[in-house]
């Protein structure tokens, strides 16, 4: 009996470092942003942002590739600054959010790249269609404490998606040749994190 309570000792001792090292962040919607970018009319890029979201990491420093995301987006909360474009993305030609309200993405692997950043590959699920995406994160920043006593980390990641591959393919034709939007969307994400004070 006293030499399992050594051996339970010492495999205890084992594991402790690496479950502190591991911990839950919840993003903070007031100081991130979900952001986009395509070609209009071949001569420049329009903007944007999703207003509405929710998500969270669970990052462990010591075993990346045992991380976690989860993040969800409101469809509806699509903002380019005109009314009347947000309006169309927001229809049955583009997003269809009557039908599709939710824009989800859920990691599956965690590695490390050059230079400390990481590469996270996850479904992203849009418009109905679930494809596999690869987020290029940059190095998560050291842990803050703010005035209210949350601890808070931070990155930056983007991603390079194809609208197509998700059912999103509306286009009208120019005079001139070519077409109205272009098909690749770059995605750029501000992500600002919280720990979580659960448990």
């Amino acid at each position: 009996m006293k030499h399992f309570s050594r051996i339970l000792a010492v495999g205890l001792m084992l594991i402790a470092p690496r479950l502190a090292s591991a911990a839950t962040w919840n993003i903070d919607p007031d100081h991130s942003s979900v952001g986009f970018s395509i070609r209009h009319l071949m001569v420049s890029n329009v903007k944007g942002n999703f207003d509405r979201f929710s998500g969270t990491v669970d990052l462990d420093d010591k075993n990346i590739t045992a991380s976690k995301v989860s993040a969800t987006i409101d469809a509806s909360s699509i903002d380019t600054r005109v009314q009347k474009r947000d309006d169309h993305l927001r229809s049955p030609d583009f997003f269809d959010v009557a039908k599709y309200p939710e824009i989800t993405f859920a990691s599956k692997r965690w590695s490390r790249a050059a230079n400390g950043k990481l590469k996270v590959s996850g479904d992203l699920t849009m418009h109905g269609v679930t494809r596999t995406v690869v987020l290029n994160v940059a190095p998560f920043s050291k842990e803050t404490r703010d005035p209210w006593g949350n601890t808070r980390r931070g990155t930056t990641a983007t991603a390079t998606i194809n609208r197509k591959d998700f059912g999103i393919d509306w286009n009208k034709g120019l005079d001139t040749g070519g077409l109205m939007i272009g098909d690749q969307v770059e995605i750029t994400l501000e992500i600002e994190m919280t720990l979580s004070k659960a448990g």
